[in-house]
Parts: structure tokens; sequence; C-alpha cells
């Protein structure tokens, strides 16, 4: 018996010590809005409340564009990864991106509820907070998810759909985040509100490119420095580790809106069979297939992605 209890003492010193080790290698605090601000926040960006949220975007192009562009990002990731896009849309659009709850500047949702029904809810408010009756709107991943079921909510405020890499259908991953895995494990989750290690945002990010080679320091950074926003690591949790509402997926028959549906070819993450059920269930959709990207296209590969972006905004 009593070397059953030294055997116990043993191993929750070591897992003790484990932790202690950990937290002096890979504990990071929370990095200070303000400070995030500085770096992540500057002009154009903008702050309004919604939902007693202080939602950070950006609201860039033609001032008198009457339909602007609404793009939606994906889990983990931030307006930014819209950047290079922005860059060319707004010579001729309106182009309005935000930081969704969880995920950026913006912060958690005070009543933790991340939903799909909650975040549909959320961007209606968001719109009607910038006044945008309508609008194009596109979305990645999650983004994109929030992007159809708003179509089919609020058919009336949606021109057109832009699905990226979008979620919605039941599939399989070929491969998961390095991220995701370890928000889905209990207590070791709990440790990854405050043991935080680098490498797992860069692995993270590797993980949805399809070209490993191009993922830049910079890009790192970015990913990461936001995740340490105050509340931000456990949002990411809570969002993983909710209640999977089954999707709506059979309304996706319902939009009758043109849809451009593109993707990555490299998609492991959302497999490009998914694109392939949005072609066949939406009754006006473009299907483009895009060689050698992987799951953020507009990111990997922006040039090629936007193209048949462009293509699409002007045939009306």
């Amino acid at each position: 018996m009593k070397s059953i209890f030294k055997i116990i003492k043993l191993l929750f010193f070591c897992s003790a010590l484990l932790v202690v080790v950990m937290l002096l290698f890979f504990g990071y605090r929370d990095i200070p809005i303000e400070d995030l601000t500085i770096k992540y926040g500057k002009a154009p960006s903008k702050f309004i409340e919604v939902d007693g949220m202080n939602v950070h975007y950006r609201d860039e192009g033609t001032s008198s564009d009457s339909l602007p562009v609404v793009l939606i990002h994906g889990t983990g990731s931030s307006l930014h990864t819209f950047n290079d896009w922005t860059k060319q849309l707004k010579l001729e659009h309106r182009v309005i991106r935000m930081d969704l709850p969880a995920y950026g500047l913006t912060g958690a949702f005070p009543d933790r509820n991340y939903s799909m029904k909650n975040y549909v809810l959320f961007l209606k408010r968001f719109l009607k907070a910038l006044g945008v009756p309508k609008c194009v709107l596109g979305g990645n991943s999650l983004g994109g998810g929030i992007a159809w079921n708003f179509a089919v909510d609020y058919p009336e405020m949606v021109d057109k759909l832009i699905l990226i890499d979008a979620s919605g259908y039941p599939t399989e991953a070929k491969s998961v985040p390095l991220a995701f895995q370890i928000a889905q494990i209990p207590i070791i989750n709990t440790l990854f509100t405050f043991i935080t290690p680098k490498f797992i945002a860069r692995k993270s990010v590797e993980n949805v490119y399809a070209d490993k080679s191009i993922v830049s320091e910079a890009l790192v950074d970015r990913y990461f420095q936001l995740t340490l926003r105050k509340g931000n690591r456990q949002a990411f949790i809570d969002k993983l580790i909710a209640h999977k509402e089954p999707s709506p997926y059979q309304n996706i028959t319902q939009l009758k809106q043109k849809t451009l549906v593109l993707w990555g070819d490299k998609d492991e993450l959302i497999p490009v069979d998914a694109a392939h059920n949005f072609d066949r269930d939406l009754s006006n959709s473009t299907l483009v297939i895009l060689e050698n990207s992987g799951h953020v296209p507009m990111e990997e590969n922006p040039t090629e992605s936007l193209a048949p972006v462009i293509s699409f905004l002007k045939n009306r």
C-alpha cells in the first residue's frame, strides 16, 4: 500500500513539475487590448458597439457604393486574412470586414454562446449598426457558414454570395490544425488558456496552407498575438467544445442568390467534395477550384483567388 502511495505522490510531483516547466517556457500573459490595437487596429480600423462588444471592423473603398462587399473570416482568424483582397477590391467597391466575436480584437461573446444562430444574429445587428440594408456577402470556413445561414434567414439582405472553403456539409477532415485538436481535449484545454506555445500557432497555420514554405514569421506572429487578446483563448475553446448543433445544410437548396463557390483543391480541413455539394444544391452557382491552394486561398494565393471574385462581382 505504501508503495502505491509513493507512486501516486511521484506522479503528482512529476505532473506539477511539468506544469511549472511548461509555464516557464510556454506560459504567456494576455496582451493588453491597447497594445494589440496599436499594432493591429490602426486606421482604417474602427470600433463599434454591438451586443455589448466593442467590435473591430474596417470599412474601406467607395463610400457611395450602395451594395458593399462584406467579408467574414474563419475560426481562429481575423479580418486581416482579407488584407490582400481588400487592397484591390476597394478600388471599385465598398469593402467591410470585422473580427468575429471570439477572435481578433473584438473579444468574446459576453454570454459565451457560439451557436450559428447567435453568429447570424450578431451579423444582422452589425450590419444594422453600420446602416447596411443589403450587401454582397462572402466568408471563409466558419465565415462562409455564417454567410449562407444568414442568406437563408435574411435573403432580402443578400444580393450575392461568395463561399470560400465554407463550412456547412457533414465532412471528414483529412487533417485538423493542432490548436483545434488541443482545444477539444479535457484538462489539456484548460492549460491552453495560459500555456500556449507559439509553435502550436505555426503548426496550425501551416496545416491550412498547401505551400507551407510561404508561412512567414509575421503571419504566425499575427495569429499568435491576436490569440493572446484577453478572453480569446477561452473563447476559442468555448467555440470548439460547444454543443455541435446539426448543420441545417438541407436549407442550402433554398438559396436563390448568385453564388460563387471558391475552393482550394488542397484543402484538408474541409475537403473539395464539399465544394461540389454546394455547387450541386445551389440553383445559381459558379464553381471555381483553385489548384495548389489550401483552406485559406485568399491569404495563401490572393491574386489567383481574387480573379474569379472580380469577374463574379462584375457579372450582374
